[in-house]
């Protein structure tokens, strides 16, 4: 079973893919279909991961609006040809950079999802965010 600390990385492993193409801009996301699926499919990771969290570690980080990623998770999945695609994009460029940080300084600070250090794993995620939106710029 897959514990928080693997399901926090599964979250921001989803964010890198998410970012990957979000430096690409507005335009990109407005003409590409795959790039909005991609997107979605995304976004519904994460939310799938964060409704898998234990209840502890949701409620020790309320900074987080929990109910509200999951929900979007629940719209995207069974929402179907419903999908706001403006949303999308305002999740993707302004509620995901931030979601990113907060759940880099919960792996590193709650000692119970394990060391409060940076797994290697996270740290290659790091760079390539950084390394994508340097070049982006």
């Amino acid at each position: 079973m897959r514990d928080d600390r693997a399901r926090l990385e599964d979250i921001l492993q989803a964010i890198g893919s998410i970012a990957r193409y979000a430096v690409r801009g507005r335009p990109a996301f407005d003409r590409d279909e795959l790039v909005q699926s991609w997107m979605v499919y995304h976004l519904t990771l994460i939310g799938e991961a964060a409704a898998r969290l234990s209840p502890g570690l949701r409620d020790r980080h309320p900074e987080i609006p929990w109910p509200r990623v999951i929900g979007m998770r629940n719209i995207l999945i069974h929402g179907y040809f419903a999908i706001d695609l403006e949303e999308v994009w305002v999740t993707v460029e302004r509620r995901v950079p931030i979601l990113r940080t907060q759940i880099e300084m919960i792996l590193r600070q709650d000692t119970s999802t394990g060391p409060g250090i940076v797994s290697e794993r996270q740290a290659d995620y790091r760079l390539a965010l950084d390394v994508e939106i340097v070049a982006y710029h």
